[in-house]
């Protein structure tokens, strides 16, 4: 089918900032999707217009209805990047499809702040949780994000507080480009205490300013035991770092972690893959609540959570890139994961006991992999003064690569 689909980037300079091909297709569209705000910047076209609906699924089937008449989807910058390109493509084939990028909001940010845009960290959380900031803050970092409304810049403000970076400049940049263009900055105490009115549509930059005592935690696999909530039975640090490293995390993944626990290895496992994706099975519903809070707390509110045994819990879920078993451990268990796992997928699992550590023995020799015991030991004060090396359980873990 030939193309009848323009995404045209807009800015808020309306139709002065298009290109002579975005202009021309605008002139030949039968049909103008957009927001009240798009329809307004473009007002000088003829073609029937049709309100921006919501949700996604909804404005996706508004803009298929009308295939194939020529249809211009008016979207704000750069249609490919955080709007609705990637969305469009998932329902509709490229080759009918052409975008028109403008300047994107996060060039513009950093031309206004002087950011080098390859130094920053572009963001949004429109539509989404406030918490996903928090795994790209620490000293120094400047954020640009695309929020979700007026009350965003208070609510990420909050957040800076509660992880010790009160201190940090925040700049609203609203309108930009356009005639009535508007900047508004404060450190993130005072818009946390304030209330600042500012435009619903903006973009807000993020100067990173810890205090003394910010989280700076790292988004490589080995945190804290102490930035987690437990009740004591979760994989350890050391063994933790060892166990998301074998996992391998990569762009875009889907993790099972079957026996998730508190959630620890999952949730390393989201801090270390962007825009990867981990689904946490466990049958106690209080271990499942602390990987919830855990979740929230250290910046992947995306976590999926499922109360239940496992395989009966694994029906109908996305198929894995890489599986993590850390409870519940059997044969069966491990046959039906690895029969889901995706090509060149990575199944890890972990043993303490002699059972456990058994099953993992016949495991190996069935399927190959690697077989590993491992060992920590930690420096531990006496009583009476000097250290001993204490020594906690031995964990064995089969690693296979599909």
């Amino acid at each position: 089918m030939a193309k009848w689909l323009d995404v045209v980037g807009i800015g808020e300079d309306g139709i002065l900032s298009l290109s002579a091909a975005a202009q021309s297709v605008l002139e030949e569209a039968e049909v103008i999707i957009g927001g009240e705000r798009h329809h307004a910047l473009a007002p000088h076209y003829n073609a029937e217009r049709v309100a921006w609906t919501k949700p996604w699924s909804e404005i996706i089937l508004t803009v298929k209805a009308h295939r194939p008449r020529p249809t211009v989807l008016l979207v704000t910058g750069d249609p490919l990047w955080y709007s609705a390109g990637a969305k469009l493509l998932g329902a509709i084939p490229l080759d009918e499809i052409r975008f028109h990028p403008q300047l994107s909001a996060f060039q513009l940010a950093c031309a206004r702040m002087g950011w080098s845009l390859p130094d920053i960290e572009t963001l949004t959380v429109h539509g989404r949780f406030m918490e996903q900031l928090v795994p790209s803050l620490r000293p120094k970092a400047r954020l640009v994000v695309l929020t979700g409304g007026a009350s965003a810049v208070k609510e990420a403000a909050k957040l800076l507080l509660r992880h010790g970076y009160s201190q940090s400049m925040m700049t609203v940049l609203a309108e930009m480009g356009g005639p009535n263009e508007k900047r508004f900055t404060h450190c993130a105490a005072d818009w946390a205490s304030n209330d600042q009115s500012v435009p619903s549509f903006h973009t807000l930059c993020i100067d990173c300013v810890s205090d003394a005592s910010a989280d700076i935690l790292s988004r490589q696999p080995g945190l804290p035991d102490s930035v987690f909530e437990s009740d004591g039975n979760f994989t350890k640090q050391d063994i933790r770092a060892i166990t998301v490293c074998m996992l391998a995390p990569h762009f875009g993944e889907v993790l099972w972690d079957i026996g998730t626990g508190s959630g620890t290895v999952a949730i390393e496992w989201m801090r270390a893959a962007r825009d990867g994706h981990a689904i946490g099975i466990d049958s106690n519903s209080k271990r499942i609540e602390m990987a919830k809070k855990n979740a929230f707390q250290l910046g992947v509110p995306r976590f999926q959570l499922i109360h239940g045994q496992a395989p009966e819990a694994l029906q109908g879920l996305p198929l894995p890139h890489a599986i993590f078993i850390g409870g519940g451990l059997s044969s069966e268990l491990v046959e039906l994961a690895y029969e889901r796992l995706r090509p060149y997928g990575r199944i890890v699992a972990n043993a303490v006991t002699v059972e456990s550590e058994n099953i993992l023995s016949s495991l190996h020799a069935k399927f190959g992999g690697d077989l590993a015991r491992l060992t920590t030991s930690r420096a531990k004060p006496l009583p009476g003064g000097g250290r001993v090396w204490h020594q906690p359980m031995t964990v064995t873990q089969w690693r296979l690569k599909k």
